[in-house]
Order: structure tokens, then sequence, then C-alpha cells
């Protein structure tokens, strides 16, 4: 079980957050501790809130009095209502807040349940509850807790997670939006991409796509992106989620400051021109397009093409896992661009490469490199070719990227919130 504490200033905000879960069905007010509620058992925000005015107009001085905590079991916990309630109750008698009032949620927004908890860090005479130590308390606490009431323990699944999974999006299993959430959330972190139409190439690999749009507001013109999850077609699945719904680094903003920053490392990358020879040396050994995939797949690069409805070439991406770059044609050179595949795939015209570079400079000897094992038939092949690439992503992206299933986007964000107006505040 993992614990998060969140400390702010905003009763309401803590509150609001919660009780709006409540009203669209995707959490319910477990339990309460000195928290009114009305005859037939209900809680309303305004009750709640009420519960905790004594407290907060006794405060002395502690600058953020509201406390908002989380408690996430594993997903395969299987956890009854009355055992959160009792966790819950342990818990805030281990971490000093047992005599405090407190309002207990749970949330069912995504694939696994977990709580949370509102309460104030100041008693009834004003003065701040003790939070020494409370990161390493809060630990200690948990590891009781999963051993009290039989639940995984987080501190061994981590460690066992050495080489994690991070699944593509499939719009069949439903909850299109966590599954997208998790992909989004990690991208910028683990790829390098400098320009939509890549950042679109390697969504593509995770069953999603992204569109810009724009429009007037107030009479200014507004950019932003929709997500979309897709079918094994490569076909739209899913209704559009706007980028907000995933937080600041799905937004278009982020987004293009990711792409200009890429674009200044990616000129400089020492990694372009032995990317450059490799794919060159695919084009030389491979006498059509499953044969070239194929070949690239060996040194861990995938290839996207991007075709128009009467199959024309317009687009192709090379996504090189292994240095977590992404790279349109156009980027690596002309003879790479879209239009060269193009004519060899459609019209038969392979193009022809002089592999050959100077040992040394001035030197007039040369040689040719070698990009390839020299025995690539029988070379161990880790990556399937694009066509069944999504069956085996899961191997494929095991030693890259980590697991990220079931982290709640929406809570994070809504942590973002309260920092960036507590910032503002001081200003």
């Amino acid at each position: 079980m993992v614990a998060k504490i969140g400390r702010g200033k905003s009763l309401i905000g803590a509150l609001s957050y919660n009780m709006d879960k409540v009203r669209n069905s995707t959490a319910t007010v477990l339990a309460g501790q000195k928290i009114i509620e009305s005859p037939e058992g209900t809680y309303t925000l305004a009750q709640i809130s009420k519960s905790f005015q004594v407290y907060l107009a006794a405060n002395r001085k502690t600058e953020k009095p509201i406390v908002h905590i989380s408690l996430n079991p594993d997903p395969d916990d299987k956890v009854t209502d009355n055992n959160y309630i009792a966790i819950a109750k342990d818990y805030m008698n281990e971490m000093g807040y047992g005599k405090q009032p407190f309002i207990i949620f749970k949330h069912s927004d995504i694939e696994r349940s977990h709580i949370h908890i509102v309460t104030v860090c100041v008693d009834d005479q004003g003065r701040k509850i003790s939070d020494t130590f409370e990161k390493r308390r809060s630990m200690a606490t948990c590891r009781e807790l999963e051993r009290l009431y039989k639940l995984k323990n987080a501190v061994e699944k981590k460690q066992k997670l050495a080489n994690p999974i991070f699944r593509p999006v499939s719009y069949k299993a439903g909850d299109s939006k966590s599954q997208m959430a998790t992909v989004l959330r990690y991208l910028p972190k683990y790829y390098q991409y400098s320009t939509l139409g890549a950042y679109n190439a390697l969504l593509s690999l995770y069953n999603m796509t992204s569109e810009e749009v724009k429009g007037l507001y107030n009479g200014s013109t507004r950019q932003g992106l929709i997500y979309f999850a897709l079918n094994e077609n490569g076909e739209k699945a899913s209704n559009p989620f706007k980028a907000s719904l995933f937080g600041k680094a799905a937004g278009y903003s982020q987004l293009q400051l990711h792409l200009n920053n890429c674009k200044e490392q990616m000129k400089i990358s020492p990694i372009k021109s032995n990317l450059t020879n490799t794919i060159q040396k695919a084009i030389q050994a491979a006498n059509n397009e499953n044969e070239f995939k194929e070949n690239l797949n060996v040194s861990g690069i995938i290839t996207v093409v991007r075709r128009t409805a009467d199959e024309r070439i317009y687009g192709i991406t090379f996504i090189h896992h292994t240095s977590g770059t992404v790279w349109n044609g156009s980027q690596l050179g002309k003879n790479i661009s879209a239009g060269v595949f193009n004519d060899w795939w459609n019209k038969g015209l392979k193009p022809e490469f002089k592999l050959q570079i100077p040992l040394a400079e001035g030197s007039s000897e040369s040689a040719t490199i070698n990009i390839f094992p020299e025995n690539a038939e029988s070379a161990e092949i880790d990556s399937p070719s694009i066509s069944s690439a999504m069956d085996t992503l899961e191997e494929m992206f095991g030693g890259w990227l980590p697991q990220a299933a079931g982290d709640n986007y929406e809570e994070e964000s809504f942590a973002w919130r309260m920092k960036k107006r507590s910032k503002k505040r001081k200003r």
C-alpha cells in the first residue's frame, strides 16, 4: 500500500475535489469521524465543511492546515469497504490524527480502488499536530497495515519490477481515458521528437493519435490538442479527449516546448549520422518494404509509414528505442525522405547509396560501414515487424518504460493546481 500526503490552505478545494466525484458516481463517502451528517446518514459539502470550522477558527499560525491523504492498495488487493474504513482509522491513529475530524472517500474512477481522507492538522486549541519524520512514520505504518490486513507489500513489488511493462491502449478493454493518461504522462520523459508528425508516429505504437485544434476565444486565437484511441487498423475508435483531461504534460503549450527543445538537441545528436547509415544499409540489403522493416527491427528501430487513401506515401518516421529518439525521414536526409520510399515501394525505383567513408582525415583509403551483424539471418530479433508490433509491444518496451497503469492523472493534476494557487497567493 502506498500513502500520499498533501497539504494546502483550501478546505473547500479538497472537499469539492472528492464531492464532485461522489456526484459523478465515481466515489462514495465511506465514513466520517466528528463529521455532521443528515438524519438519512448522508453528507453534504456544507455539513462536512462546518465540521472543521471550530478547528480552523482556533488555528494559531499554521499556514497550510488542510491535510489530504490518499491510501492506495495494490490493484490485486481485494479490500472491502469495512476494511477500508478500519485501515483509514488505524492509519490516522498512528499518524497522530486519531482525535481529529476526518472524512473518508472511496474512489473507483481508475482501475484500482483507493481511499482519500480529508482532515486538518491543528487541534481544537489551534496547535499544530507534529509532522516530524512524517514520511518515515507513514511508510512504517503502511508496512504494518499490509501485515495486519494481508495486503501486498508495495516495497517488495517495486523491487520485483526490474523490467516493468508499459502497455498500448486497448479501446475494447474500456476506460480508454485512464489507459491513454499513463502513456501521455511518460512519453516526454523517455523520447525526443521534434514535430507533431513524429509525436503521432510514436503514439501510433500505443494505439493513439493526436490532432491540433484552433479556435477563437474572446477575440484571440487559442490552440489545443485532442487525443483519440485507435483500433487495430489505425482508425479512430473513441470520442475525442481534450488534452486538459490528462494534465499539463499532454497540453499544446508543453508539447510545443518539448518539440522545440528536442529540435535543438537532435540537431547535434551523434545518433543522427549512425541512424542514417543504418537505414541506408537496410535499404541496400532489402528487396521490399517488409524486408526493410525487419532489417531495422534487428537494431531496435521501428518504422512507421503514413499513406493517403490511394496508398501514396507522404510520411515516414523511424523510432529508435535504444536512444529514445524519433526521426522523420526528411530530418535524416533527402535521400531517405518519404518521397524516396514512395518511389521505391509504389514505382519500383529503389534508391542506391555509397556507404564507404574514409578511415581518417586526409586518407585515400576507405571502409564500408558494417551496421548489421554478420549473421543477420540468425541474429536474435528482439522486436517484430511493424505489422505485428502491437502483439509483442510489451516485450519490446519492457526495459525502457515504467509501468504506470492505474496512476491517477486527475489527482496529480489537482495537486499541481493547488501548488500553483499557493504560489500565486505568495506573490
